[in-house]
């Protein structure tokens, strides 16, 4: 079976368009201020479509495969982010700013579309997929902050109180509850083409304000060329020893070949799409500056690098289905 040709993620490229357009024409002052209602107007509508999206039923018949999904959430939620605190000595290369956000992309949820997809490309296990990555992000609504709190704000750095889980509660999790409670009526629409505008708006739409105030304030100026690079790379061997790490650690624990890909593709991401919004709701779209860069390129590699892995897997032979 040939590779798939790896294609241009959309929303990458509206990403790219929001940086562009924040350059050239950042917005400021009562605009600023109404955009911001208006992005986490967009952020709850988003997390309402997750909720409506989400079919309990399969959800339920996932669980019963609850030591693949304990690998999954102890790689996404325990190791992550004792590789973000190992990493504290690059800070004085990249700078405590750069560093933040790196430490801020560890503590972050799984991705659900791409690691579905990945995994379903590479012949995985694609329920214990569905189920993992949506566990993921489930937990990483109120995980995520905690996380925050206990790991980000030492040092004076990044300032987080327990408020922001009455933010998460009324932001994120009401509209997630909301979108469950209504599926009934919704899903339809929810899992229409259509609704990807609010996928990929709100996120632009955070990213936007996001640079925008970087603009105003002069923050980006602070970012070199080289720096960037030193992010590229950094991200490369991430994603690297993560895929070889969740692989060697899923053989010793015996698992199947397709549990084996399900374990890669859904413990080795990091979720541009609910990174993002979250981070707009922990710190305020005002306050992100630095903090996002290091997760936007790392979404960015990790969909190339696993694009590749999940078509090396596609040309080889067929296993064996996973065994609950």
């Amino acid at each position: 079976m040939p590779m798939p040709k790896l294609k241009i993620d959309p929303l990458i490229v509206m990403i790219l368009g929001a940086v562009a357009l924040a350059i050239v024409l950042p917005i400021r002052g009562s605009a600023a201020d109404a955009f911001s209602v208006a992005t986490k107007i967009a952020i709850a509508l988003l997390f309402f479509l997750y909720g409506a999206r989400l079919s309990p039923s399969e959800a339920l018949a996932g669980l019963k495969h609850w030591r693949l999904h304990s690998v999954i959430l102890a790689f996404t939620f325990v190791l992550f982010p004792l590789i973000g605190l190992a990493l504290y000595p690059i800070s004085h290369l990249l700078g405590e700013d750069l560093y933040r956000g790196i430490l801020y992309l560890t503590l972050v949820p799984s991705t659900v579309q791409s690691s579905i997809a990945f995994t379903s490309i590479a012949r995985g296990n694609v329920a214990g997929a569905i189920v993992s990555a949506s566990a993921s992000n489930l937990i990483g609504v109120v995980v995520t902050p905690l996380l925050v709190m206990l790991l980000m704000t030492g040092g004076g750095g990044v300032k987080v109180d327990g408020s922001v889980f009455a933010d998460i509660a009324i932001q994120l999790l009401l509209p997630f509850v909301l979108g469950q409670l209504s599926r009934r009526w919704v899903k339809d629409f929810a899992a229409s083409k259509g609704t990807k505008i609010v996928d990929r708006g709100s996120i632009t739409m955070v990213v936007y304000s996001a640079f925008s105030h970087g603009m105003v304030e002069g923050i980006w100026q602070r970012v070199s060329v080289e720096e960037l690079i030193e992010l590229v790379v950094f991200s490369i061997v991430l994603v690297a020893f993560m895929l070889w790490l969740t692989r060697f650690t899923a053989y010793r624990l015996n698992f199947s070949e397709p549990d084996m890909k399900a374990i890669q593709f859904c413990g080795t991401k990091k979720s541009l799409a609910t990174g993002l919004p979250m981070a707009a709701v922990i710190f305020g779209t005002s306050g992100l500056g630095l903090l996002i860069l290091p997760l936007m390129i790392f979404h960015q590699v990790q969909l190339m690098m696993c694009s590749a892995l999940a078509g090396h897997y596609a040309s080889l032979p067929a296993t064996p289905s996973a065994t609950g």
